[in-house]
């Protein structure tokens, strides 16, 4: 019965470590935004909430892998976050009107930000877009918010 334990407790090692250490990215200052979050197991899901209003400007879910696949027929915007280069891919879209970017970005601490923005119009997908772009992850841990 042990032999079953030990594996298992091995390949749950960095899933605790994930949850014992971190935060939320910085959002960019004086942008009306606050974090709503939500932790679970290996993971830590940030969501940027636009204070004048109450909706959604991005999601952020750190882990230890990113569920984003990237596909080339998929791409589109170019960008830069935190000094990191990015490509904005174009997301699974779960209502007619809706506009759905997502990228993914490898931090330091083994950990990569998987970053989704949903808008109704261009204009709300672009402001997202560059509220997105100015998150800084100095501090990035999961576990300690």
């Amino acid at each position: 019965m042990i032999k079953r334990w030990i594996p298992l407790a091995i390949l749950l090692l960095p899933l605790q470590a994930l949850a014992q250490s971190g935060a939320c990215p910085q959002l960019p200052p004086a942008e009306g935004l606050s974090w709503e979050v939500s932790e679970g197991p290996g993971f830590l899901y940030c969501r940027a909430m636009r204070e004048a209003d109450g909706s959604q400007a991005f999601s952020v879910m750190l882990r230890d892998q990113s569920p984003m696949r990237e596909r080339i027929s998929l791409r589109e915007e170019r960008g830069t976050i935190d000094g990191h280069e990015i490509r904005w891919y174009r997301g699974d879209v779960t209502t007619s009107n809706a506009l759905v970017r997502e990228t993914a970005v490898e931090l330091d601490d083994d950990l990569v930000a998987h970053i989704v923005l949903r808008a109704v119009s261009q204009q709300q997908l672009d402001e997202s877009r560059r509220l997105a772009e100015g998150l800084r992850f100095a501090d990035t841990r999961i576990g300690s918010h």
